[in-house]
Parts: structure tokens; C-alpha cells; sequence
């Protein structure tokens, strides 16, 4: 995804020169955007279950106390320690850690990307809004162009995370009941 900066001037605005095509965009892109969401929200669901099977397995009540008030990323860093303490425990290192560590906080960054664009301010190239950055350079507003090519290749890092999250955590279990 290519990104742009406007240097701000004295109000937060966005040019759109062609509002019609800006707004075809927008309309071919939401089943995207609903589809990142969807597999996002099930991509942490499975991390949740996953963390939980870390307390105990006889029920998640315990892990869900733990994981009730922590957003995503805190989640992909308690299961960063769970991981590198079961490592240090074992003494073994659990294949695909740092690719599923890595993917996990790749998908997180890009579907906040996503979720926290301001889609109303597509320009009809397909730059969207995404923040504001300051610095002492002054401040930039920064647009994202998201594509339907990108957008799909969120859709599939997000599917794929999941899957492979799976396989990791089948991985971790051989390794602790020594059936590798």
C-alpha cells in the first residue's frame, strides 16, 4: 500500500476532485472492509481459546477473567511470553514462533489500518485518510491507497494467521506431551 502526505495547513481537510468515482470506490470496497473485520474478529477468538488452554484446560472461565479488559496487541504479547517461557521451560524451540508472533501483530496493524480509516475521505485514487502525524517537522496528514488487490491480501494474512495458529498451537501441544 502506497501511502501520501499533505502537510497540514490551517483546517483538517481533504481534497476529493472526483466525489462520484471516490464514492464508487468506497461502495466496491466495504464488502472488503466487512470481510477484514469478520476474519479479524475470528482471528482473535482463536487467540483468546488459545490463551485460555494456557490456564487451563477444564474450562476458559479463568482465562476470560485474564483476557476480559485486553485489547488485541496485549494479547499478542501475553501469548509472546506464554510461548517464550514454555520455550525456556522445555528447553525446545517451537517451529513458526517468530512467523506467527510477526503475523499476528501484522494482522492487527492492518486491520486497525482498516477499521480506523476515515473511508469518507477517499480520494478518487483510492488515498484515505489515516491520521494525522506530528513531529517536529510540523504536522502531516497521512493517506493510505488501499486497493482491492491490498485489501485482499489483508483478507487472506488475516485467514491465513488464524490457520497457521491453529497449526502452531497443535505444534506447541506435540512438543509438550512429546509426540515429535
Amino acid at each position: 500500500m502506497k501511502k501520501k502526505f499533505k502537510e497540514f495547513t490551517q483546517y483538517l481537510y481533504h481534497e476529493i476532485e472526483d466525489e462520484d468515482k471516490a464514492e464508487e470506490f468506497i461502495d466496491n470496497a466495504l464488502p472488503s472492509i466487512g470481510l477484514i473485520v469478520m476474519y479479524f474478529n475470528s482471528l482473535e477468538s482463536t487467540l483468546d481459546s488459545v490463551l485460555c488452554e494456557n490456564f487451563t484446560d477444564r474450562t476458559d472461565s479463568t482465562g476470560l477473567i485474564v483476557l476480559n479488559k485486553l485489547n488485541y496487541s496485549s494479547k499478542v504479547e501475553l501469548f509472546k511470553r506464554f510461548c517464550d517461557d514454555f520455550q525456556v521451560g522445555t528447553a525446545r524451540k517451537l517451529e513458526g514462533y517468530e512467523q506467527i508472533i510477526t503475523n499476528l501483530n501484522e494482522s492487527g496493524r492492518l486491520r486497525n489500518m482498516v477499521v480506523h480509516a476515515n473511508w469518507e475521505s477517499t480520494h478518487d485514487e483510492g488515498y484515505t485518510f489515516l491520521k494525522l502525524k506530528m513531529s517536529k517537522n510540523g504536522m502531516h496528514q497521512e493517506y493510505v491507497q488501499f486497493t482491492e488487490d491490498s485489501l485482499q491480501k489483508i483478507i487472506e494474512l488475516v485467514i491465513q494467521t488464524r490457520f497457521d495458529l491453529y497449526k502452531f498451537w497443535e505444534h506447541r501441544n506435540d512438543v509438550l506431551y512429546d509426540r515429535v
